[in-house]
């Protein structure tokens, strides 16, 4: 998947938006919480939440040891960054960005999640 295919997939989530709080660094957005972290591209890597502790997010590691890695700083929250276009087949990629977003709209206000059609 190329790096605009993965932001638009992640844009295409109700209620995402694109930010870039950090300069170079576009991350996608529900409300005010992050659900994927994009870089700059071109894709090599996303960072996703990948499970709601450390233990049930070292699955992919375990799965994946040459292309999944605990993201520096949030991975002790169960985030992990996984490189796309190498070992981890695509529709795992899709799979992966869709329970990162429902991650985080989860733990939303419910006021604050998204409608849903």
């Amino acid at each position: 998947m190329t790096w605009d295919e993965l932001l638009g997939y992640c844009l295409g989530k109700p209620g995402a938006w694109q930010d870039e709080p950090w300069e170079g660094d576009v991350v996608a957005k529900v409300g005010t919480k992050i659900f994927a972290f994009l870089g700059s591209g071109p894709a090599s890597s996303l960072g996703l939440k990948c499970g709601p502790t450390r233990d049930m997010a070292d699955e992919w590691l375990a799965r994946y040891p040459e292309d999944a890695s605990v993201m520096p700083y949030i991975g002790r929250s169960g985030w992990n960054k996984l490189r796309v276009n190498a070992g981890i087949p695509d529709d795992e990629i899709v799979e992966a960005i869709d329970a990162s977003y429902e991650a985080v709209v989860s733990k939303l206000p419910k006021k604050d999640r998204p409608a849903r059609s």
